[in-house]
């Protein structure tokens, strides 16, 4: 190729009419070669066949990006009408990567290939008239409607290099060599690998929002990690190396795969890696548009599964503690090389961003201070499963872009391929992948006893779980003080001034997702949260042991919203240390919890099996002075409780006898009322546009000498 394939472009500066220009060029620059990757397919037959059944023919891939187009500019108001709804329907979703075992046998009634040709033509001048005729400014931002712009012109980047692992994934007589995809020439013997030592370090990842570079959601926010001494391999295992562990009977030894492994192993049946084709003449490799002797010199390239039981070989076979790097660790490979990112005005010191060949290389071509192909090649697989940094948000015009990958199934892939380009090519870019998936991936493997600790990726999406962690950590609602901490400020100012004097311990029964624990824990030395349902308290658990909790919220019918909550920005990281929970039921307490000198009860009365037993149970669970502090909206039903228990709520002797009126007949021989009734308000929300609001009637009791 005579010129580069141009970079992802700057999105600052003072010249708007030389960005526009340069965004010109990005956007009609990645369309053609998008196009000619298509030429390699030999007849429209090729087109409609699958390469493989977890995804769509390649006729869907090449009127996708097209439509991606259309419908992100749409969102984001840059064009005001649909090409072909027909085909921006047909065209608008991809099957995600799904279990080797999914069959997806749906029937599409796919357009002719001209047809497609047509609509991308038309698609192409929409996308020009944009860029040339839109006002915009510097620099483009992560919310400017012109980010759609980069949007889709990235997207279609990332589905050049998926289009052509399906093209490699194809039967051999539906492609074709073609002069614009030659592979690389080079190739022999590789030298034995080697251990080269990477000195202990931090990393600290993530970009901010407002950084004029395009890049994907899961790019944004902070991560800061010590990593630990290590050591890596020179070199991306090669197909030499690889051959050993084939030859050892790695791929029919169960004891080197995990259960996930071992069941994609005997689902495929596979013997040897996908792209290694064996012949009477010895092993060939499978290339994009080829099959040739095989390259023994490049890298092996294997899906996740497959790298990892090559490392638990080579780590019998060494004594070694050999594994893949996690995402931290390759990033110290990256820092300890003291690479940056692909230049605009010369080509990659790596085999990157299509500025060499259309194929790997070997192992040895490309020097990165001690090692070899830090970047560039093959990707490479890392033990981490893709999850959110701190400050993750989701872009409002792409909000499943990653958050579906955030299921601990998807591994974080680093350092790019040979035809990665635009944002791929970036060390910051953070792509993933099921494990049993093939990409342009191979691996580097390292040795290290620090063990692999996985931050946690999952959003909770249980509906009524949800509600509760906004109820108790999300945003006020109509002016609507948070009501946990409203009730446990309320609780530690009365234990100042009307209780025993001591804040050593306290109890919060019915903790819920825990906030009011952790609010106690601002005052008391320890707090204990109990709750009856474990679901509940496992989201307690997990704030206090990583600081964070995430989970979907119902939008409108099935779209859902994505939140983020953390004990540091809510001011609770120290009281994370001081609180226990327990799942547990409060009219039936163990003997264990007693020795209070506070206890909560929030909107926890009229749910109770038998409130009266309770009662009956808590005044010794409390130390001599201590409040008992009760919140209840008083909705007694009895769903929840029967009839003869309730407290309060019905006619009694001809006249009305309230829950209050209950509270001092159960409560009078234990306790006096210190401070109350009075009204607590509290709005839960069940949609982006329905909320309740409710009032809890406040009282406390301080409990006897």
């Amino acid at each position: 190729m005579s010129a580069l394939f141009p970079r992802t472009p700057l999105l600052a500066g003072g010249d708007v009419e030389a960005r526009r220009r340069e965004l010109l060029d990005y956007f009609h620059s990645t369309f053609d070669r998008y196009e000619s990757l298509f030429e390699v397919l030999a007849c429209d037959e090729a087109c409609y066949r699958k390469p493989i059944s977890l995804r769509h023919p390649l006729i869907f891939y090449f009127g996708h990006t097209a439509t991606f187009f259309i419908n992100k500019l749409m969102l984001a108001g840059l064009v005001g009408q649909r090409l072909d709804p027909r085909l921006e329907s047909l065209f608008a979703v991809g099957v995600d990567e799904m279990s080797w075992d999914d069959l997806d046998d749906t029937r599409y009634d796919w357009p002719t290939v001209a047809e497609v040709a047509e609509y991308r033509r038309k698609v192409r001048a929409v996308v020009d008239r944009v860029i040339r005729e839109t006002p915009f400014t510097l620099p483009i931002g992560w919310k400017d409607p012109f980010w759609a712009v980069l949007m889709g012109i990235e997207h279609e980047r990332i589905h050049l290099e998926t289009s052509s692992v399906l093209m490699r994934q194809h039967a051999l007589r539906y492609v074709r060599p073609h002069p614009a995809w030659r592979p690389c020439g080079q190739h022999g013997e590789p030298p034995p690998n080697a251990l080269v030592d990477i000195p202990a370090g931090r990393v600290v990842l993530g970009r901010r929002f407002e950084e004029p570079i395009y890049g994907w959601d899961n790019e944004y926010g902070e991560h800061r990690a010590e990593v630990p001494a290590f050591r890596a391999a020179r070199q991306l295992v090669s197909n030499r190396e690889y051959l050993a562990f084939v030859e050892a009977g790695g791929y029919a030894d169960d004891g080197l795969w995990d259960e996930e492994g071992l069941g994609w192993r005997r689902f495929s049946r596979a013997e040897h890696p996908t792209f290694w084709v064996p012949g009477a003449d010895g092993w060939r490799l499978r290339l994009m548009t080829e099959e040739v002797p095989m390259r023994w010199d490049w890298p092996a390239e294997v899906n996740c599964l497959e790298a990892r039981a090559f490392c638990r070989w080579k780590a019998r076979e060494s004594g070694l503690s050999v594994r893949l790097p996690t995402e931290d660790e390759w990033n110290r490979l990256y820092d300890h090389a003291g690479l940056a990112d692909v230049p605009h005005g010369a080509p990659a010191n790596a085999n990157l961003h299509l500025d060499h060949w259309a194929s790997s290389c070997p192992v040895t071509t490309f020097a990165h201070g001690e090692l070899f192909d830090v970047v560039g090649n093959v990707w490479q697989w890392c033990e981490t499963p893709t999850y959110p940094f701190d400050g993750f948000d989701v872009h409002p015009i792409y909000d499943d872009f990653t958050t579906p990958t955030f299921d601990d199934r998807h591994n974080i892939i680093k350092g790019g391929s040979w035809i990665s380009a635009g944002n791929e090519s970036r060390h910051a870019s953070r792509y993933a992948f099921r494990r049993h998936f093939f990409q342009h991936a191979g691996f580097r493997y390292i040795v290290s006893d620090a063990p692999v600790t996985n931050p946690a990726s999952a959003y909770e999406t249980d509906a009524l779980l949800s509600q509760y962690a906004e109820f108790h950590y999300g945003d006020e609602a109509f002016g609507v003080p948070n009501f946990p901490r409203a009730l446990a400020q309320i609780a530690i100012d009365a234990h100042r001034r009307l209780g025993n004097g001591r804040f050593g311990r306290a109890l919060d029964l019915g903790c819920a997702t825990g906030r009011a624990t952790f609010e106690l824990a601002r005052a008391f030395g320890h707090v204990t949260g109990i709750d009856f349902s474990a679901r509940f308290i496992q989201a307690g658990v997990k704030l206090a042991e990583t600081g964070v909790l995430r989970y979907t919220l119902p939008d409108e019918g099935e779209l859902v919203t994505y939140h983020e909550r953390r004990l540091d920005a809510l001011g609770l990281t120290d009281a994370a240390g001081r609180v226990e929970f327990w799942q547990g039921d409060a009219c039936n307490l163990k003997e264990v919890f007693a020795g209070f000198d506070l206890i909560l009860a929030a909107n926890l009365i009229d749910r109770l099996y038998s409130p009266r037993r309770f009662f009956a149970d808590v005044g010794r669970r409390l130390n001599p002075g201590g409040l008992l502090v009760l919140a209840s909206p008083c909705t007694w039903l009895e769903e929840h409780t029967r009839r003869e228990e309730w407290i309060g709520g019905f006619k009694k002797d001809g006249e009305s006898y309230t829950t209050l009126d209950g509270l001092k007949d159960l409560l009078a021989a234990g306790f006096e009322l210190v401070q109350g009734p009075q009204a607590v308000p509290f709005v839960i929300r069940e949609t982006r546009r329905k909320h309740q609001h409710t009032l809890s009637e406040l009282t406390i009791w301080r409990c006897r000498p």
